[in-house]
């Protein structure tokens, strides 16, 4: 029982965090662009992770080393890049119940590539969690998605999060989650400095109020929404499995709406009826 109450615990903290994620990375987007916030983000989360990395050098084995910095490239500086991009051209609502795509996406590539054997009301479970989340995209029935393109993106975003969830829980039990954590962001610092470099983040006007706020924005999404988010997500893998880890992203939506909410969007009974659904989805995928 108490294993269960830790797990639902991270369960809700990282729901908390990443539906946030979405609505910093829009405000990041108001000074500055679609490459510099992802990078600032990546390079935060690498900069506060430093002190960890020797110790995490020393404990994780060196064949492990590639596997976990393929899991920091899959886990989240590939897909920051994606998310901002759409993000300039589709809300970051919409982009954050897109994503909630990814337990479909973590249950294919299990089973496609992980030789995984899905229970049958994980899948179930699942489904019905999608339904719900059309019909909160599509109170009428029709999906508009605007721009395809944009929403391919986000739709790849959450692959590489299917990936990436299976490999943590195949490859990396036994390594702590802060080690993890540590190396694949400490490996990623200097690129995105190159990034931040040739688009021209050094030669903005820091004395602008809104080049300060977005830059504290993806300060912010990459020491909380990244960093100590990724931690626990690292964390919540090894405990719980990938499934259960993939479907965060499930809570993701009901904090966009609080968001959304707040900021005086108008919100339905429908809407709250199809979050319903949502959750009734994660219940049965996890009983």
């Amino acid at each position: 029982m108490r294993e269960k109450v830790v797990n639902w615990i991270l369960f809700i903290v990282l729901s908390l965090i990443w539906g946030s994620s979405f609505l910093l990375m829009k405000i990041g987007l108001q000074a500055l662009s679609a490459y510099q916030v992802p990078a600032l983000r990546i390079l935060s989360a690498g900069i506060v992770l430093t002190p960890f990395a020797a110790k995490a050098f020393a404990q994780i084995p060196k064949a492990k080393l590639g596997v976990v910095i393929l899991s920091g490239l899959l886990g989240s500086f590939f897909p920051a890049f994606l998310f901002c991009i759409a993000e300039t051209q589709l809300s970051s609502a919409l982009t954050g119940m897109l994503n909630s795509l990814t337990p479909l996406c973590a249950v294919l590539i299990g089973v496609f590539f992980f030789q995984q054997i899905p229970q049958r009301q994980k899948i179930i479970g699942i489904v019905v969690g999608l339904v719900g989340l059309y019909f909160l995209v599509a109170p009428n029935g029709r999906l508009d998605l605007g721009n395809i393109y944009y929403v391919l993106l986000v739709l790849l975003a959450t692959v590489f999060y299917a990936v990436n969830v299976n490999i943590v829980s195949r490859h990396m039990h036994g390594i702590a989650s802060i080690n993890i954590a540590a190396i694949a962001f400490v490996f990623l610092i200097i690129p995105c400095v190159i990034i931040l470099a040739v688009t021209g983040y050094f030669a903005q006007p820091f004395t602008s109020t809104k080049v300060i706020g977005s830059t504290a924005a993806a300060c912010v999404l990459g020491m909380v929404g990244t960093a100590f988010a990724s931690i626990l997500f690292y964390r919540l893998v090894k405990r719980a499995g990938a499934l259960f880890a993939a479907m965060v992203t499930y809570g993701i939506p009901f904090i966009a709406v609080a968001w959304g909410y707040y900021y005086g969007e108008s919100i339905s009974i429908f809407q709250v009826g199809c979050l319903g659904v949502i959750l009734c989805g994660v219940y049965i995928s996890n009983k």
